[in-house]
Parts: C-alpha cells; sequence; structure tokens
C-alpha cells in the first residue's frame, strides 16, 4: 500500500539526525566556528600581547591586559558533543590596568547575512546568544553586541560560579528598531565576550538595551581576568540566533564548516618541508607567475597573509632551483588569485614551466579577507 502524504513526512521525520527538531531551522547560528573545530592558522601562539587568533572567525585582542597564550583545545564539557574549545592562559599577569586596558574575544559578521532580523523596523528580532564557558577565574562578564553601520551597542552580564567548571549560559537581547544592517560584505555586527576592560570600558553604568554608543557603558562589572597567572577562560558552543529562546547547538559538518570559515581564510600550504604549490610559468629570467583558482570564492579580494624570510620559497623550472624570500599578488579576485615571486631571482629561462615551492618548515602561504 502505498504511504500516504502525512506517513511519509512522518517517515522522514523519524529518520532525521537529532538535531534536526521542528522550528530548528538548518544554518539558525549566525556565528560560524562556534564549536571552534577549525583553525587553519595554528591551533596555539603563545606571548600574545596585541592582536592574534587560533580558532577561525574568531579575533582575540589585547590591550595592556598582559601576556596570553592563546589555543585550540580539547577541554570540552561532557557528554555535549563538543571536541574542540577556545581557551585563553594568562602568563604574565597584569593586577594594575590602565584605562584603556581590553581583552575581548570577537567575532564579525557580514550585514548580508543578517538581513531576517530587520533590524531598524517594528518587527526587529530579539537575539539569543548560548555558550559553553569555563574559567579559573569566578565572577561577572559581559558580552557585548554592537552594531557597527549605526554605532549602536547593548551589553549584557553573565556569571562564571565556579572555577573549573563548565556552565551554560543563555543571554536574550531585544530586537532594536533603530538602524538598520547594511546590505553588504561589510561587518555590521561585532559579537565580543570581554575578559578585561579598563576604566575607559567600565566606569559608567552597563548598557543592556540598544543604545548608541557611550564606550565607558560597555563592559562595567568585568572582572580582570588578567591579574593572575593561574586564570585561564574558555568557551565553545557559540551560537547567536533569532528569537527568545537558546536551541540545541547547531553541529555541522565539518565540510560545511571548513567551507564557512574559507570564505575568510584560505591556506594555500602549511607549514611542511618543501612542498610543492602550485605549477607556474618564467615569465622572465627573473620573475614567475602563477594563477590560483580558489576552492571557495571569499568575501572579498583577498590579501596575502605569509610568512617573509630569507629563502625560504623558490621556483623549480627542471634546470634549477631559485630561492626567494616573498610572494607578491599581481592580481586578486574573489575567485582567483595571481601570484609572483615579489624578490628577483637569476638564471632561469624564459617561457619554461615551473613550479612555486615552501622551502622548510616556517614557510606558508595564506590568503585572508577576513575583518582583522
Amino acid at each position: 500500500m502505498a504511504l500516504s502524504k502525512v506517513d511519509l513526512a512522518n517517515q522522514v521525520e523519524n529518520q532525521l539526525p537529532q538535531n534536526l527538531v521542528a522550528n530548528n531551522l538548518p544554518f539558525r547560528n549566525i556565528i560560524i566556528n562556534g564549536d571552534m573545530s577549525i583553525a587553519q592558522r595554528d591551533t596555539s601562539v603563545s606571548s600574545v600581547t596585541g592582536t592574534d587568533a587560533t580558532c577561525d572567525r574568531w579575533r582575540f585582542a589585547a590591550s595592556s591586559a598582559g601576556t596570553w597564550t592563546i589555543s585550540q583545545s580539547t577541554t570540552v564539557p561532557t557528554g555535549q558533543g563538543f571536541a574542540t574549545s577556545f581557551k585563553a592562559d594568562c602568563t604574565t599577569a597584569n593586577g594594575s590596568l590602565s584605562a584603556g586596558s581590553i581583552l575581548r574575544l570577537s567575532q564579525f559578521i557580514e550585514g548580508q547575512n543578517l538581513q531576517y532580523l530587520k533590524k531598524g523596523t517594528s518587527s526587529a528580532e530579539s537575539l539569543t546568544m548560548s555558550f559553553w564557558v569555563r574559567s579559573a577565574k569566578t565572577g561577572t562578564y559581559i558580552i557585548n553586541l554592537k552594531d557597527r553601520d549605526n554605532t549602536r551597542v547593548i551589553s549584557k552580564s553573565y556569571t562564571i560560579n565556579s572555577a573549573d567548571t563548565w556552565e551554560k549560559k543563555t543571554i536574550t537581547c531585544d530586537g532594536d528598531t533603530t538602524g538598520a544592517f547594511g546590505n553588504d560584505n561589510d561587518w555590521s555586527l561585532e559579537v565580543h565576550f570581554y575578559l578585561v576592560a579598563g576604566s575607559t570600558y567600565s566606569s559608567g553604568t552597563l548598557n543592556t538595551s540598544w543604545n548608541s554608543q557611550t564606550t565607558a557603558d560597555i563592559a562595567v562589572g568585568q572582572v580582570n581576568l588578567a591579574d593572575s597567572t593561574s586564570n585561564d577562560w574558555y568557551v565553545t558552543g557559540v551560537q547567536l540566533e533569532a528569537g527568545t529562546s537558546a536551541s540545541d547547538f547547531e553541529f555541522l559538518p565539518v565540510d560545511v564548516n571548513e567551507r564557512r570559515c574559507f570564505r575568510y581564510y584560505q591556506v594555500f600550504n602549511d607549514n611542511s618541508d618543501i612542498e610543492p604549490l602550485c605549477m607556474s610559468q618564467n615569465e622572465t629570467t627573473q620573475y614567475a607567475r602563477a594563477v590560483v583558482r580558489l576552492p571557495v570564492n571569499m568575501r572579498s579580494a583577498p590579501s596575502l597573509d605569509q610568512v617573509t624570510s630569507s629563502n625560504v620559497y623558490a621556483i623549480v623550472d627542471g634546470t634549477g632551483t631559485y630561492t626567494f624570500d616573498s610572494f607578491s599578488v599581481s592580481r586578486a579576485t574573489v575567485r582567483q588569485v595571481r601570484l609572483l615571486n615579489a624578490d628577483t631571482v637569476s638564471g632561469m629561462t624564459a617561457g619554461n614551466a615551473s613550479r612555486f615551492e615552501g622551502q622548510n618548515s616556517t614557510s606558508y602561504v595564506a590568503f585572508t579577507s577576513e575583518f582583522f
């Protein structure tokens, strides 16, 4: 007997993964890489006193806030399905903050991905943020959302109650009926986890509803995570979604998550000894050129992220190996990049086919259209 449409729908629903439930739409999470599973740049960076990154799409920024090691960690909440988290570990403390001291983890979101929030209209959607967090430092912490297009902000506090214990937090922000997000590929929404905030950012009254930015009201009450080298902070399962309640974290297939990250950052070669990068052609006796077709269109025409050091790259053309220090881009679009050696070499045969190579474990080339 043929199944009715209702029976067929029920059968299909019963076969769906458990995290796909009614009213729990795919790609509801505005955050990309909220489970910290993709880390193309590096899995650990030490001696951080400024801006750096490990997990894709997340920027760690410090100013007069001690020294940090940041990493993709395997410390995760038990039984929640996560394999990785972001970790910040204080290695040099700062117990006496200056007014401008700041430490935060941030992600920036394109305006064209936010149009369904209807910001700036009477139908503006509320936003709910949920995440798992752990720290040796208990107390009050601040998250902050900033509408960059209209310089409007909202901040909310949460409390870490028990040291070294994973806790899930859920925070809801009302919709903002003032100021629309730009419908373009520029960044419109900033999502900030504050970890340190000097008086410049914390001397006013916490701004818990959408308002024009007053800097002193952004992070009032924030604990000083930098006051001891015993301090650390972990986060994973970050989800920001429309509505007034938090749904279960949306686990994406790794290839989908990776391709979403590739829109902003793509590693071309990754710190391997003498690794071929791509085929090229000797245009002259001094320069070779290659056209690299990007596997995923990037947010905008990318720039180069590379190590620049003595003889870390080479042109190999069958008659010799010609080393150089760095690449340059002669033309870039969202789909492809034209690379050439930035330093002249000598002795190549013009017109010969060749290839670009990395020469040691310090060499890497990546393309970036990230906002930092």
